[in-house]
């Protein structure tokens, strides 16, 4: 075989073995400006111009007109060039951080564009001169790779994905897996809600017919005395942890006796919906 031809092949499979697969975690998580208050930073640019005694500073734009406040102070840099270096140096870092602050927002603002033309109807291939592909598909992928701005992945650090399609749809269906089960948990919270009072009052209506030792006796003590005006958030936790207090201390009794802890079928019903209610609440705080 050709020595170049295999070397170029060597080169090839090293590319493909270095990329990886396009939905694997970044390795390190990219540097990115975040939050900034623009407007400040374009009012330390306007004192530096002063200082140095601009002759049109009165022309430079408002502090909150970030992009116009740069393409000033681009074009008005001589007028610091009698400044030391350092002034000039802070001035001109002041302005890549703004215009790199400005790239960054510059994907979120298009994301959103992109978002209301589909919304408004749209369709890919009316999308995509306007993001300067040529395929309705490359503007599918186009809108993936901005969509990766707002993504995390599953790492600890929840940290950004690769700006690949098949990132960002791994992304989205772990968000809505994530969005479905916490629909599950609330779902599960609200019937818990509505349960609570009625089991409650349940549990305690049958308590001649349970079999009680001191510790069951106080709570549903606790139980008896709540009830009456149970209304406030506050009122349903305690409510909860006295009826979850209360199941545990019949069911030590039960396993310690080796004998049931009620006499009626009313009163068997009633405890083991207290303990369904229970159960089915810490299964919901596991999932």
């Amino acid at each position: 075989m050709n020595p170049s031809f295999s070397g170029r092949l060597l080169c090839m499979a090293k590319r493909r073995q270095a990329a990886g697969r396009p939905t694997k975690p970044l390795v390190k998580s990219p540097i990115r400006i975040g939050s900034l208050d623009a407007g400040a930073v374009v009012a330390e640019l306007r004192q530096l111009h002063e200082a140095a005694g601009d002759p049109d500073i009165e022309r430079m734009p408002g502090d909150e007109e970030i992009y116009a406040a740069l393409l000033y102070t681009e074009k008005h840099a001589p007028a610091l060039r009698h400044c030391a270096a350092e002034v000039q140096q802070s001035a001109a870092l002041k302005r890549v951080q703004l215009w790199e602050y400005l790239r960054e927002q510059t994907d979120l603002h298009q994301l959103r564009a992109v978002t209301d033309a589909r919304s408004a109807g749209a369709p890919w291939a009316q999308l995509a001169p306007a993001l300067a592909v040529t395929a309705p598909s490359a503007a599918y992928n186009k809108t993936k790779r901005l969509q990766a701005v707002t993504l995390t992945d599953d790492t600890p650090d929840g940290r950004p994905v690769r700006r690949t399609p098949e990132a960002v749809l791994e992304a989205e269906r772990r968000r809505a897996l994530e969005a479905e089960a916490e629909r599950r948990r609330q779902e599960a919270a609200e019937r818990s809600h509505r349960l609570l009072l009625p089991v409650a009052r349940r549990l305690v209506e049958q308590r001649e017919a349970l079999v009680l030792d001191e510790d069951a006796e106080y709570w549903l003590d606790e139980i008896s005395a709540v009830l009456p005006d149970c209304v406030t958030p506050t009122q349903m936790l305690s409510l909860n942890r006295y009826l979850a207090a209360a199941v545990r201390s019949l069911r030590k009794l039960e396993q310690r006796t080796a004998s049931p802890v009620t006499t009626t079928q009313e009163a068997h019903a009633a405890y083991l919906a207290a303990a369904a209610l229970q159960a089915e609440q810490a299964s919901s705080a596991r999932s």
